[in-house]
């Protein structure tokens, strides 16, 4: 069985996280950046981490090399020729849009780089995309409502807002209005929850914040409580196995609770998260999957099948998308 074109959706994504070190390079070089790497090799050297704040360091540090709408957009259309060779279909991209401002990059430049190349997905890559604000837990929550308004008044073309960075110390609490004003504008909502932090903040992402689809949520599976609620709700959990083990979530692979979560009847699907960062794409962590604990086809469509219904693409699009996968099951005999 080859994992490599499995059809999916790919649901947790943050686009700053698909800087390959090569196109980091590259950028500074084009915008006359200095980086704190002598070299390529220098630079590959940092991609060690021991928790997720490590990681976020270098990826904050990276971001510097992007400028302007050109720099969003060639970085937003490698991502998606990696992607679409791989087997993602659909794809909902969070971007960090805080993290731009805050740097002297205007709201405008981010917003549009990204969005030309999303525009022209469907046409170049058959796939089918959607844009989420995502934004930092560890600013305050007035910075996120401030920027979010300013998207609105732009009419930027997201879909969606999310939550991500440091999430230890950051409840959902913090952010009940920024996701108030985010539904009274029709935006979906989802948040990052119960990677590092505990059970807690997915109840809380759901009860406070209204999120329809949480990101990450492999703690969840301390709180039996909790997972015979996601079960009953079948609440979409977008996993990244290779990230959490990269990051320390889990030690090693055969320690991660996917197989755990599946066979709790829990609404899962596979995804890359940062994957510059973190070892691999979509098609390589269904391979790793597959080798690590021998998931058969069957195991790989309902994962991602999964990842194609908890999608909010539209109702033609997933039907589209699910026929696909019923004949790439059918070729696997």
């Amino acid at each position: 069985m080859t994992t490599r074109h499995v059809p999916a959706a790919e649901l947790h994504l943050h686009i700053e996280g698909t800087l390959e070190p090569e196109l980091i390079m590259e950028l500074a070089a084009r915008n006359g950046i200095e980086l704190p790497h002598a070299s390529l090799a220098d630079l590959r050297a940092q991609y060690q981490f021991t928790d997720l704040q490590s990681f976020l360091n270098l990826y904050y540090a990276n971001m510097s090399v992007l400028r302007t709408e050109a720099d969003f957009a060639d970085m937003t259309r490698a991502y998606l020729a990696r992607a679409s060779a791989g087997g993602v279909r659909h794809a909902e991209i969070m971007f960090d849009p805080q993290a731009h401002v805050a740097r002297g990059v205007p709201l405008a430049t981010a917003v549009n780089g990204i969005a030309a190349a999303l525009a022209a997905s469907e046409q170049e890559f058959g796939m089918t995309t959607a844009l989420i604000a995502a934004f930092l837990r560890d600013e305050p929550e007035q910075s996120a409502l401030e920027i979010l308004e300013d998207l609105l008044a732009l009419d930027a073309p997201i879909i969606g807002i999310g939550l991500d960075s440091a999430e230890v110390g950051n409840p959902p609490a913090k952010f009940v209005r920024l996701y108030e004003r985010a539904r009274s504008a029709g935006l979906r909502l989802i948040a990052h929850a119960g990677e590092e932090g505990p059970p807690s903040y997915v109840s809380d992402a759901l009860d406070l914040l209204g999120a329809e689809r949480i990101d990450h949520g492999i703690r969840s599976m301390e709180d039996p409580a909790l997972v015979a609620r996601l079960a009953a709700e079948q609440v979409p959990l977008t996993v990244c196995p290779l990230s959490n083990v990269r990051l320390r979530a889990v030690d090693t692979l055969a320690e991660h609770p996917l197989p755990q979560m599946l066979a709790a009847g829990l609404n899962v699907c596979v995804n890359s998260d940062d994957p510059a960062y973190f070892g691999g794409y979509v098609d390589d962590n269904f391979a790793a999957l597959v080798a690590g604990f021998g998931f058969d086809a069957d195991t790989v469509a309902t994962l991602a099948a999964n990842s194609i219904r908890s999608s909010f693409a539209g109702a033609d699009r997933k039907a589209a998308l699910l026929a696909e996968l019923g004949e790439w099951r059918t070729q696997q005999g």
